[in-house]
């Protein structure tokens, strides 16, 4: 099923509440967001999103009154292409890395038709291939980060399957998966934190399903 909901490009808040139309107004409000889509829209590279970081990083920002881009590290777009040869993604990521150069912000981009193929060598995890840009997100370490923004014709998507309660309480949670690693998650989790004390990081350990035996 298509979890994607789509929104008019001038979206606002509705009461307050951090909602989908919301969440996209809110990442917007980083130039940077905004010149990702502008360019995603385009290149009409397939699949392609705004996923991860960037995106909730920025509603971060916004909620606590600190500069957009405070503590984003990179700005992470995603697509979907099956010629999954290194050198077709080198093509795809120096042409975006030179069109967004004017932002100055470091700009990472991933084929994720080919994550599978140098991904458990890279981190010693598994990593079954993936057959859209959303399963991508759907690996993500944390659940709070599950978002992603593409173009649309009459707007933008948003892809959020945990919704944005999360993101609105600034509660990092741990996402179960294939590739989930305690270790990788809470340096992430500490990291952000010395950047966004108001965080409220929720153990590893909660990833693991109550059934599942406890790591000693």
């Amino acid at each position: 099923m298509d979890l994607a909901v789509r929104f008019p490009r001038l979206a606002v808040f509705h009461g307050g509440a951090l909602n989908a139309s919301g969440f996209l107004a809110t990442a917007f409000r980083n130039p940077v967001n905004e010149a990702i889509a502008d360019e995603l829209s385009r290149l009409a590279l397939p699949d392609a999103w705004i996923v991860s970081g960037c995106l909730v990083q920025t509603a971060w920002n916004v909620l606590t009154t600190r500069a957009v881009d405070h503590g984003i590290s990179d700005y992470d777009i995603f697509y979907f292409d099956s010629d999954t040869s290194w050198q077709a993604e080198d093509a795809v990521i120096r042409q975006l890395q030179g069109r967004l150069a004017k932002t100055g912000a470091r700009i990472e981009v991933r084929n994720q038709a080919r994550v599978h193929l140098w991904y458990p060598e890279k981190h010693g995890l598994p990593y079954p291939a993936l057959h859209s840009s959303t399963q991508g997100i759907d690996r993500f370490l944390t659940k709070n980060t599950q978002v992603g923004i593409r173009p649309a014709l009459d707007g933008h998507d948003v892809y959020a399957p945990n919704g944005f309660d999360d993101i609105a309480g600034m509660i990092v949670r741990p996402n179960p998966g294939p590739n989930f690693s305690a270790d990788n998650y809470n340096a992430k989790a500490a990291r952000w934190k010395k950047l966004w004390p108001e965080l409220t990081v929720l153990p590893a350990e909660t990833a693991i399903p109550a059934s599942a035996p406890r790591p000693r």
